[in-house]
């Protein structure tokens, strides 16, 4: 199945997308900067870009924790970046309210794994002409996903991904289950995947009032989503992780981007070639 955003298709048999960018904009030079510099190395490696970046998260365990500009100036910021780079955005919503809004400069709006299964929620992203990137929530199963698509279609919403971003295990951690993969792409007629590489490396201490990482495992753990044979890497970085205002102990250093890139491009390159042995 293909579904397209502007000029991007997405497929789990065709090269993959990168959604990639930044957490949450921090202001408008940073996120501009970060864009920049993602177009320049998707462009050079010839890799699809959808630039990633959030207004607003929502979903903090403290009220001290940063949560971004908000929607008015967050949305502002992403459609001059929009305007300037000419770029396709993703952002999440988090509120019925804020998905007509967001989609009026987004391609792509994405629904959060704690809220995906928020019926008000979707049936205000249903209305929309946005792709929906439906994150899988971290509490169920690769078999649930189906009845959170299963909601959109029947609201008539049709341009759908899925993202895999972890399943917990136990308290405060989360493994990635890559059998699930194959499960979501049989149960919902082969739907793009995508692969949320960034926030499956969390994890938390257990009086941490912020969620911890581990960034020296993104490329093993990207490698091995990408050999799923999946539609797409969700992918964030910033130029300073340690000093990132949010989730920083899972974000790539910008600076590495075309030195993670290149073997992601080549591996995805190979398994897309690769013919299929079907084992009953």
């Amino acid at each position: 199945m293909e579904i397209k955003a502007r000029n991007i298709t997405f497929s789990n048999e065709k090269s993959f997308v990168l959604i990639g960018g930044i957490n949450v904009i921090e202001n408008y030079e940073s996120a501009l900067f970060a864009a920049s510099h993602f177009k320049e190395v998707c462009s050079k490696l010839k890799i699809n870009l959808v630039f990633k970046a959030s207004y607003e998260k929502a979903n903090r365990s403290s009220l001290k924790s940063y949560t971004g500009p908000g929607l008015k100036e967050g949305i502002k910021i992403l459609a001059r970046i929009k305007e300037e780079l000419n770029i396709p955005i993703i952002t999440d919503v988090h509120l019925p309210d804020e998905a007509l809004f967001a989609s009026e400069v987004c391609e792509i709006i994405q629904l959060p794994a704690f809220l995906a299964r928020q019926t008000s929620l979707i049936k205000s992203m249903a209305k929309t002409n946005a792709v929906i990137n439906i994150k899988k929530p971290q509490f169920l199963s690769p078999n649930q996903i189906f009845y959170i698509v299963e909601k959109f279609r029947e609201l008539g919403k049709e341009d759908l991904l899925i993202c895999e971003r972890g399943s917990l295990f136990g308290y405060d951690n989360l493994i990635v289950d890559f059998l699930g993969i194959g499960v979501m792409k049989e149960i919902c007629q082969n739907l793009p995947i995508i692969f949320d590489v960034t926030h499956s490396l969390q994890f938390r201490d257990a009086n941490s009032k912020t969620s911890n990482g581990r960034r020296s495992q993104l490329f093993e753990l990207a490698k091995a989503g990408i050999s799923t044979k999946i539609a797409g890497l969700f992918l964030e970085a910033h130029t300073n992780p340690d000093e990132a205002k949010c989730d920083g102990p899972s974000a790539l250093p910008l600076n590495l981007l075309e030195e993670f890139l290149i073997p992601i491009k080549e591996l995805d390159d190979l398994i897309k070639n690769q013919k299929n042995v079907l084992i009953n």
